[in-house]
Protein backbone atom coordinates (compact mmCIF):
# COMPACT_ATOMS: atom_id res chain seq x y z
CA UNK A 1 0.00 0.00 0.00
CA UNK A 2 2.99 2.18 0.50
CA UNK A 3 4.40 2.21 -2.50
CA UNK A 4 0.83 2.09 -4.52
CA UNK A 5 0.71 5.59 -2.58
CA UNK A 6 3.78 6.64 -3.78
CA UNK A 7 3.08 5.83 -7.08
CA UNK A 8 -0.61 7.52 -6.81
CA UNK A 9 1.74 10.77 -5.73
CA UNK A 10 4.02 10.81 -8.59
CA UNK A 11 1.59 10.18 -11.48
CA UNK A 12 0.08 13.30 -9.58
CA UNK A 13 3.09 15.54 -9.94
CA UNK A 14 2.76 14.17 -13.59
CA UNK A 15 -0.07 15.18 -14.43
CA UNK A 16 -0.06 18.60 -12.23
CA UNK A 17 3.03 19.43 -14.67
CA UNK A 18 1.34 18.37 -17.75
CA UNK A 19 -1.64 20.89 -16.81
CA UNK A 20 1.02 23.85 -15.59
CA UNK A 21 2.86 23.12 -19.14
CA UNK A 22 0.66 25.81 -20.99
CA UNK A 23 0.94 28.07 -18.25
CA UNK A 24 4.94 28.23 -18.08
CA UNK A 25 4.91 28.06 -22.08
CA UNK A 26 2.77 31.45 -22.07
CA UNK A 27 4.60 33.11 -19.18
CA UNK A 28 7.91 32.44 -21.01
CA UNK A 29 6.93 33.49 -24.51
CA UNK A 30 5.28 36.64 -22.90
CA UNK A 31 8.61 37.02 -21.24
CA UNK A 32 10.40 36.55 -24.49
CA UNK A 33 8.40 38.79 -26.49
CA UNK A 34 8.93 41.61 -23.77
CA UNK A 35 12.64 41.39 -23.73
CA UNK A 36 12.25 41.31 -28.03
CA UNK A 37 10.26 43.83 -28.31
CA UNK A 38 12.53 46.37 -25.70
CA UNK A 39 15.67 45.01 -27.93
CA UNK A 40 14.00 45.79 -31.15
CA UNK A 41 12.13 49.33 -30.39
CA UNK A 42 12.28 52.47 -32.83
CA UNK A 43 12.08 54.75 -30.41
CA UNK A 44 9.65 56.27 -32.60
CA UNK A 45 8.15 59.94 -31.42
CA UNK A 46 6.33 61.58 -34.06
CA UNK A 47 7.47 65.66 -34.14
CA UNK A 48 4.35 67.82 -34.90
CA UNK A 49 5.69 70.82 -37.99
CA UNK A 50 2.81 72.03 -38.49
CA UNK A 51 -1.15 71.73 -37.53
CA UNK A 52 -1.93 68.31 -38.12
CA UNK A 53 1.44 67.70 -39.74
CA UNK A 54 3.77 65.13 -37.70
CA UNK A 55 7.31 63.74 -39.21
CA UNK A 56 9.46 60.87 -37.34
CA UNK A 57 12.98 62.35 -38.53
CA UNK A 58 14.76 59.19 -39.75
CA UNK A 59 18.59 58.67 -38.74
CA UNK A 60 21.50 59.95 -41.52
CA UNK A 61 23.16 56.76 -41.26
CA UNK A 62 23.20 54.03 -44.11
CA UNK A 63 20.62 50.17 -43.23
CA UNK A 64 22.65 48.47 -39.69
CA UNK A 65 21.88 46.12 -36.84
CA UNK A 66 22.04 49.45 -34.32
CA UNK A 67 19.43 51.72 -36.19
CA UNK A 68 17.35 48.66 -37.57
CA UNK A 69 16.97 50.09 -41.26
CA UNK A 70 15.29 53.24 -39.37
CA UNK A 71 17.19 55.80 -42.04
CA UNK A 72 14.55 57.56 -44.06
CA UNK A 73 11.66 60.34 -43.28
CA UNK A 74 8.17 58.83 -42.84
CA UNK A 75 4.94 61.41 -41.58
CA UNK A 76 1.28 61.68 -40.87
CA UNK A 77 -1.17 64.05 -41.67
CA UNK A 78 -4.58 64.19 -39.69
CA UNK A 79 -7.18 65.63 -41.08
CA UNK A 80 -11.13 65.60 -39.64
CA UNK A 81 -12.14 62.03 -41.04
CA UNK A 82 -8.75 60.22 -40.58
CA UNK A 83 -5.32 60.26 -41.32
CA UNK A 84 -2.82 59.92 -44.07
CA UNK A 85 0.61 58.20 -43.76
CA UNK A 86 3.85 59.03 -46.08
CA UNK A 87 5.73 56.10 -46.30
CA UNK A 88 5.90 53.36 -43.82
CA UNK A 89 9.37 52.44 -43.07
CA UNK A 90 11.73 49.63 -43.72
CA UNK A 91 10.09 46.56 -41.75
CA UNK A 92 7.08 44.91 -40.44
CA UNK A 93 8.22 46.30 -37.22
CA UNK A 94 8.52 49.69 -38.14
CA UNK A 95 5.15 50.08 -39.34
CA UNK A 96 3.90 48.53 -36.65
CA UNK A 97 5.25 50.66 -34.10
CA UNK A 98 4.12 53.57 -36.80
CA UNK A 99 0.83 53.14 -36.30
CA UNK A 100 1.17 52.69 -32.21
CA UNK A 101 3.09 55.97 -32.47
CA UNK A 102 0.12 57.21 -34.67
CA UNK A 103 -2.60 56.14 -32.42
CA UNK A 104 -0.69 58.11 -29.45
CA UNK A 105 -1.68 61.20 -31.40
CA UNK A 106 -4.88 60.31 -32.48
CA UNK A 107 -7.98 57.93 -32.51
CA UNK A 108 -8.76 58.40 -36.04
CA UNK A 109 -8.51 55.65 -38.69
CA UNK A 110 -5.53 55.39 -41.46
CA UNK A 111 -7.50 56.36 -44.76
CA UNK A 112 -4.46 56.57 -47.10
CA UNK A 113 -1.14 55.20 -47.03
CA UNK A 114 1.16 56.51 -49.85
CA UNK A 115 4.43 54.74 -50.76
CA UNK A 116 6.28 57.71 -52.56
CA UNK A 117 8.57 55.29 -54.40
CA UNK A 118 9.68 51.66 -54.66
CA UNK A 119 12.97 52.07 -52.35
CA UNK A 120 12.88 49.76 -49.44
CA UNK A 121 12.74 51.93 -46.61
CA UNK A 122 10.07 53.58 -47.91
CA UNK A 123 7.40 50.48 -48.39
CA UNK A 124 8.64 47.73 -46.51
CA UNK A 125 6.36 48.96 -43.43
CA UNK A 126 3.24 48.34 -45.67
CA UNK A 127 2.55 44.87 -43.29
CA UNK A 128 0.93 47.20 -40.18
CA UNK A 129 -1.25 49.19 -42.26
CA UNK A 130 -4.87 48.06 -43.66
CA UNK A 131 -4.31 46.83 -47.37
CA UNK A 132 -7.29 49.32 -48.77
CA UNK A 133 -5.28 52.19 -47.86
CA UNK A 134 -2.05 50.90 -49.30
CA UNK A 135 -1.74 53.91 -52.53
CA UNK A 136 1.26 54.57 -54.68
CA UNK A 137 2.20 55.60 -58.54
CA UNK A 138 1.74 52.81 -61.21
CA UNK A 139 5.99 52.85 -61.87
CA UNK A 140 6.11 52.50 -57.79
CA UNK A 141 3.87 49.47 -57.83
CA UNK A 142 5.64 47.78 -60.52
CA UNK A 143 9.06 48.85 -59.11
CA UNK A 144 7.51 46.80 -55.91
CA UNK A 145 6.80 44.40 -57.40
CA UNK A 146 9.72 43.62 -59.95
CA UNK A 147 12.66 44.41 -56.42
CA UNK A 148 10.54 44.39 -53.33
CA UNK A 149 11.53 41.19 -52.60
CA UNK A 150 15.22 41.27 -53.29
CA UNK A 151 15.29 44.59 -51.48
CA UNK A 152 13.40 42.74 -48.54
CA UNK A 153 16.49 40.15 -48.52
CA UNK A 154 19.61 42.39 -48.61
CA UNK A 155 17.33 44.49 -45.54
CA UNK A 156 17.27 41.38 -43.82
CA UNK A 157 21.44 40.68 -44.45
CA UNK A 158 21.95 44.42 -42.98
CA UNK A 159 19.58 44.51 -40.33
CA UNK A 160 19.03 41.24 -39.22
CA UNK A 161 16.26 40.03 -36.61
CA UNK A 162 14.98 43.89 -37.04
CA UNK A 163 13.16 42.33 -40.17
CA UNK A 164 11.70 39.70 -38.42
CA UNK A 165 8.15 38.06 -40.42
CA UNK A 166 8.65 41.25 -42.74
CA UNK A 167 7.52 40.75 -46.18
CA UNK A 168 6.70 42.57 -49.45
CA UNK A 169 3.12 43.85 -49.44
CA UNK A 170 2.45 45.41 -52.89
CA UNK A 171 -0.14 48.68 -52.84
CA UNK A 172 -3.37 48.33 -54.63
CA UNK A 173 -4.67 51.59 -55.32
CA UNK A 174 -2.90 53.30 -57.90
CA UNK A 175 -2.58 57.30 -57.68
CA UNK A 176 -2.40 59.96 -60.12
CA UNK A 177 -1.16 63.36 -59.65
CA UNK A 178 -3.70 66.05 -58.64
CA UNK A 179 -5.21 68.21 -56.46
CA UNK A 180 -8.30 66.52 -53.93
CA UNK A 181 -9.50 66.54 -50.67
CA UNK A 182 -8.13 63.73 -48.66
CA UNK A 183 -10.18 63.04 -44.67
CA UNK A 184 -11.13 66.43 -44.64
CA UNK A 185 -7.46 67.49 -46.07
CA UNK A 186 -6.51 69.84 -49.12
CA UNK A 187 -3.70 67.86 -50.41
CA UNK A 188 -2.30 67.65 -53.84
CA UNK A 189 -0.29 64.91 -55.38
CA UNK A 190 3.05 65.73 -57.83
CA UNK A 191 4.17 62.51 -60.24
CA UNK A 192 7.55 63.41 -60.56
CA UNK A 193 11.19 61.68 -61.20
CA UNK A 194 14.76 60.83 -61.28
CA UNK A 195 15.33 59.93 -57.65
CA UNK A 196 13.58 56.64 -59.25
CA UNK A 197 11.15 56.05 -62.20
CA UNK A 198 8.51 57.41 -59.87
CA UNK A 199 9.09 59.81 -57.19
CA UNK A 200 5.64 61.14 -55.38
CA UNK A 201 5.47 64.91 -54.05
CA UNK A 202 3.19 64.89 -51.61
CA UNK A 203 1.67 68.88 -50.52
CA UNK A 204 -0.69 69.61 -47.98
CA UNK A 205 -2.05 73.20 -48.63
CA UNK A 206 -3.75 73.73 -45.66
CA UNK A 207 0.07 74.28 -43.87
CA UNK A 208 2.16 74.79 -46.87
CA UNK A 209 3.92 71.63 -46.19
CA UNK A 210 5.91 69.05 -49.06
CA UNK A 211 6.60 65.98 -48.10
CA UNK A 212 9.63 65.84 -51.12
CA UNK A 213 10.70 62.79 -50.45
CA UNK A 214 14.31 61.33 -51.73
CA UNK A 215 14.07 64.28 -54.25
CA UNK A 216 15.16 65.90 -51.51
CA UNK A 217 17.79 65.32 -49.14
CA UNK A 218 19.23 67.60 -46.34
CA UNK A 219 22.63 67.18 -44.73
CA UNK A 220 23.00 63.41 -46.14
CA UNK A 221 24.79 62.61 -49.38
CA UNK A 222 21.51 61.51 -51.80
CA UNK A 223 21.93 57.51 -53.07
CA UNK A 224 21.65 56.56 -57.32
CA UNK A 225 20.74 53.23 -57.56
CA UNK A 226 18.32 54.33 -59.85
CA UNK A 227 18.93 57.90 -60.91
CA UNK A 228 17.92 59.56 -64.03
CA UNK A 229 20.11 62.67 -62.47
CA UNK A 230 19.17 65.50 -65.71
CA UNK A 231 15.21 64.16 -64.59
CA UNK A 232 15.89 64.64 -61.13
CA UNK A 233 17.41 68.09 -61.48
CA UNK A 234 14.25 68.91 -63.61
CA UNK A 235 11.86 67.77 -60.74
CA UNK A 236 13.75 69.88 -58.34
CA UNK A 237 13.80 72.88 -60.50
CA UNK A 238 9.46 72.54 -60.61
CA UNK A 239 10.01 71.86 -56.43
CA UNK A 240 11.93 75.10 -55.94
CA UNK A 241 8.44 76.94 -57.97
CA UNK A 242 6.21 75.82 -54.97
CA UNK A 243 5.19 78.63 -52.42
CA UNK A 244 5.52 76.34 -49.77
CA UNK A 245 6.13 77.07 -46.05
CA UNK A 246 8.35 73.85 -44.74
CA UNK A 247 10.06 70.89 -46.51
CA UNK A 248 10.38 67.63 -45.49
CA UNK A 249 12.66 65.93 -46.91
CA UNK A 250 13.17 61.89 -47.84
CA UNK A 251 16.23 62.12 -45.69
CA UNK A 252 17.47 65.06 -43.10
CA UNK A 253 16.22 67.70 -41.05
CA UNK A 254 12.58 69.20 -41.77
CA UNK A 255 13.44 72.95 -43.28
CA UNK A 256 11.51 76.15 -44.14
CA UNK A 257 13.52 77.35 -46.67
CA UNK A 258 14.99 75.74 -50.09
CA UNK A 259 18.59 74.94 -48.99
CA UNK A 260 17.96 71.47 -48.86
CA UNK A 261 16.82 71.60 -53.26
CA UNK A 262 19.58 73.90 -53.79
CA UNK A 263 22.31 71.30 -51.59
CA UNK A 264 20.56 68.57 -53.65
CA UNK A 265 20.78 70.01 -56.80
CA UNK A 266 24.40 71.46 -56.39
CA UNK A 267 25.39 68.16 -55.14
CA UNK A 268 23.95 66.13 -58.52
CA UNK A 269 25.52 68.87 -60.84
CA UNK A 270 28.96 68.37 -59.30
CA UNK A 271 28.56 64.20 -59.53
CA UNK A 272 27.31 64.44 -62.86
CA UNK A 273 30.16 66.78 -64.02
CA UNK A 274 32.68 64.98 -62.49
CA UNK A 275 31.93 61.42 -63.49
CA UNK A 276 31.93 63.23 -67.35
CA UNK A 277 35.10 64.83 -66.69
CA UNK A 278 36.59 61.27 -65.39
CA UNK A 279 35.50 59.13 -68.52
CA UNK A 280 36.28 61.83 -70.83
CA UNK A 281 39.58 61.59 -69.93
CA UNK A 282 39.78 58.30 -69.88
CA UNK A 283 39.48 56.90 -66.05
CA UNK A 284 38.15 53.51 -65.23
CA UNK A 285 35.98 52.94 -62.38
CA UNK A 286 38.41 52.06 -60.33
CA UNK A 287 40.24 55.32 -60.86
CA UNK A 288 37.11 57.43 -60.47
CA UNK A 289 36.27 56.35 -56.85
CA UNK A 290 39.63 57.72 -56.31
CA UNK A 291 38.65 61.28 -57.22
CA UNK A 292 37.56 63.79 -54.16
CA UNK A 293 34.91 64.64 -52.99
CA UNK A 294 34.28 68.60 -53.65
CA UNK A 295 34.97 70.60 -50.01
CA UNK A 296 31.14 71.96 -50.44
CA UNK A 297 29.94 68.76 -49.96
CA UNK A 298 32.39 67.27 -47.16
CA UNK A 299 30.29 67.73 -44.69
CA UNK A 300 27.44 66.04 -46.07
CA UNK A 301 26.32 61.92 -43.84
CA UNK A 302 28.17 59.71 -46.03
CA UNK A 303 29.09 61.44 -48.50
CA UNK A 304 32.46 59.17 -49.14
CA UNK A 305 30.32 56.14 -49.47
CA UNK A 306 27.46 57.22 -51.71
CA UNK A 307 30.20 59.24 -53.87
CA UNK A 308 31.73 55.10 -54.38
CA UNK A 309 28.17 53.52 -55.07
CA UNK A 310 27.09 56.49 -57.72
CA UNK A 311 30.25 55.54 -59.76
CA UNK A 312 29.41 51.72 -59.72
CA UNK A 313 25.72 53.11 -60.57
CA UNK A 314 26.06 55.93 -63.00
CA UNK A 315 29.99 56.01 -64.52
CA UNK A 316 29.29 52.95 -67.32
CA UNK A 317 26.28 55.71 -68.75
CA UNK A 318 29.29 58.41 -68.77
CA UNK A 319 31.59 55.85 -70.40
CA UNK A 320 29.08 55.21 -73.17
CA UNK A 321 28.52 58.78 -73.16
CA UNK A 322 31.72 59.90 -73.46
CA UNK A 323 32.92 56.72 -76.22
CA UNK A 324 29.78 57.85 -78.15
CA UNK A 325 31.11 61.72 -78.56
CA UNK A 326 34.61 61.02 -79.92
Amino acid sequence: MKRLGSTARSWRYVLLAFMLAPLLLALALDRAHARDSAAFDYGLVPRQIADGVYVLEGRKEDFSTANGGDIANTGFIVGTAGVIVIDTGSSRRYGEQMRVAIARITPLPVVLTINTHHHPDHFLGNQAFPPDTLAALPATIAGIEAEGGAFNDNLYRLVGDWMRDTEVVVPRRRLAAGRQLVAGRDIELLALGGHTAADLVVIDHVSGTVFAADLVFNGRAPTTPHADIPRWMEAIAQLERLPARRWVPGHGAVHEDTEPLRQTRAYLDWLSRTLQAAAESGLDMAEAMTLPVAAEFRTLALVEHEYRRSVVHLFPAAERAALGSR
